[in-house]
């Protein structure tokens, strides 16, 4: 067969084995072993949340390693990827709830300093707009850890700082944004993600996303109270009132805290990480495009990283594969979402756990049956 154009590959990571970049190495092996005469194009990308600056790096930015605050205080390093005009910062890696042992969660006290922290790192690089992507946090705590660390006071009915996390905010008096770093009126904050809860309520951050977090029932209506009090000294301060809109839940309501104090402006973390990675210019002239991601399932269909890329593929009238460790949707499923076909690990070897030890071989084995069956 003759392909048209070249071969894009553009997966997310699998989770838990493999980076982005290296699903798309891995797979581009096969190929590159069935057919040696076809260009290959990587372009790995992310949905917003964790992933988000390797598929940057990848696309060619710079990288700087900052040493931060973790969820529950003890240092970790993030990464920030920079390229003079645009940096990414990533939650996930500073603020995450897998930096933490499941033994070590802390639904109360866990906060978003790390993440103000590695804001401030970005910065420092002089670029012009800083994307934030959020998703995973091991926190509640409304962003405030972040906008102290930017220069924020949030302080008790006493007028003392208050602790880290969200079940101090219970105690809020005052929140004084006039300390917020001059730079953030400077440069634009993008936040980018998927979440459409608000802060507060049946649908917010506390309530649908906290007893993943390690909070308990009363744990759970503590910090929904707290929350919603801050939300309300944020706005006294001359925030923004956008506790109900959809976006400021996500985090643990670190996208309040930008959409409110920040400026932020709020996009589908997908679209921004394609812009990031120039994916339309990668596609362009491309004869075959291949995505994919740990698990395909229904939640792929709703803003993660493939149904992303499929969609911009189909748009420009080329068409879709994608590989998954394992495939739950139907062949009309994958097809609503531009995909034409789809290959799991778990074809090629029916044990999980083999295919979540050494997923890297497998990949580049299904790497040669693309190769045979669409090039």
């Amino acid at each position: 067969m003759q392909l048209p154009g070249p071969v894009l590959i553009a997966p997310d990571k699998f989770k838990g084995t493999l980076t982005a970049p290296d699903v798309a190495g891995a797979i581009a092996a096969g190929l590159r072993e069935e057919r040696p005469d076809v260009e290959v194009r990587l372009a790995p990308v992310a949905d917003g949340g964790d992933g988000t600056v390797d598929a940057a790096l990848a696309a060619g930015y710079s990288r700087m390693t900052v040493p931060v605050s973790g969820p529950t205080g003890y240092p970790v390093d993030t990464e920030i990827a920079y390229d003079g005009e645009t940096a990414v910062v990533e939650l996930a890696s500073a603020s995450g709830l897998a930096l933490l042992d499941p033994d070590d969660l802390d639904a109360l006290g866990a906060s978003s300093d790390g993440t103000g922290e590695a804001l401030l790192a970005a910065l420092s690089t002089g670029a012009r707009r800083i994307v934030l992507g959020v998703g995973g946090s091991a926190c509640t705590d409304g962003g405030a850890g972040l906008l102290t660390v930017l220069g924020a006071r949030v302080l008790d009915v006493n007028g003392n700082p208050v602790a880290p996390g969200g079940g101090p905010l219970a105690n809020v008096g005052e929140v004084d944004l006039s300390g917020l770093d001059p730079r953030i009126a400077e440069v634009e904050v993008v936040l980018a993600s998927d979440v459409d809860n608000p802060l507060t309520g049946p649908h917010g951050a506390a309530r649908v996303y906290g007893p993943q977090k390690g909070a308990n029932p009363e744990q759970v209506e503590l910090l929904d109270s707290a929350l919603a009090r801050y939300a309300q000294a944020v706005v006294a301060a001359g925030g923004l009132d956008v506790a109900d809109q959809p976006g400021s839940g996500a985090a643990g309501g670190v996208g309040f805290a930008a959409l409110a104090a920040l400026g932020a402006t709020m996009r589908p973390g997908v679209d921004v990480v394609l812009d990031l990675v120039d994916f339309d210019r990668r596609l362009d002239g491309a004869g075959l495009v291949i995505t994919g991601e740990g698990a395909l399932d229904e939640q792929t269909l709703h803003g993660k990283a493939p149904a992303g890329v499929a969609a911009r593929a189909i748009e420009a009238g080329i068409p879709v594969v994608a590989v998954a460790g394992r495939c739950d949707l139907t062949g009309e499923r994958l097809a609503e979402a531009g995909i034409d076909a789809a290959y799991a690990l778990l074809d090629v070897e029916p044990d999980p756990q083999r295919c979540m030890a050494d997923p890297a071989p497998l990949l580049t084995r299904l790497g040669r049956t693309l190769a045979q069956k669409h090039l």
